[in-house]
């Protein structure tokens, strides 16, 4: 019987909302399921391992590969490219383990005209007052570009209509938690399963047939 294949499971949400700790903690947790490694043709800062932080690409190589349709979603950020390499996902996926992506809500965008099949988590604040101080406590921020996140992040909650589900990071282990819910429900689904199904079937028959 052959191994069921992987959940591609997208997650993302406005600036702020929590989605990078939720994604580590659900990792840590969970050694089973692979975050997916973003290829950039930036140089490795210091301490920057190749196919560990980044799949560290020349610009060539990076546009050839953008020419073979080898991404989900790719993006040029201040001259740098930063992308998700398709091939890689799926040779992950077909192994039967389940992949993250944790990518800003364009890319997620992009990748869902490209994956009929992915899992698309948004992840909200409990309320703007909310995130808005945890955008403050970061301690990083300008009134100016408080007040531009903040402005942004506004907008990006519209398009949580877009996503599969919706998960409140009112606390991360709660939050964590509703992500294994939504995998699991995902992994019992027919269409998932159906190779699974019939193999079982075949092999009722068979039982049925020469026992």
């Amino acid at each position: 019987m052959e191994k069921n294949r992987g959940v591609l499971i997208v997650i993302s949400g406005p600036s702020g909302a929590g989605k990078g700790t939720i994604c580590k903690a659900l990792l840590e947790k969970h050694k089973e399921i692979s975050l997916s490694v973003s290829a950039t043709t930036r140089n490795p800062r210091c301490g920057e391992v190749d196919g560990v932080n980044y799949h560290f690409l020349k610009k060539e190589d990076f546009l050839a590969r953008v020419e073979a349709d080898d991404f989900l979603e790719y993006a040029e950020v201040y001259g740098n490219y930063y992308g998700t390499p398709k091939s890689n996902v799926e040779k992950i996926l077909e192994s039967g383990t389940d992949v993250i992506l944790e990518i800003d809500i364009q890319g997620a965008l992009k990748v869902k005209e490209k994956s009929k099949e992915g899992v698309f988590i948004f992840i909200l604040p409990p309320s703007m007052e909310e995130l808005k101080q945890r955008i403050i406590n970061r301690g990083s921020e300008t009134p100016e570009s408080l007040m531009t996140r903040f402005k942004s992040a506004y907008k990006e909650i519209n398009y949580v209509s877009k996503y599969n589900y919706a998960v409140v990071n009112d606390t991360v282990d709660k939050a964590v938690e509703k992500i294994e819910a939504i995998l699991l429900a995902e992994k019992c689904r027919v269409d998932r399963l159906k190779e699974t199904i019939l193999d079982s079937k075949e092999d009722l028959i068979h039982e049925q047939l020469y026992d």
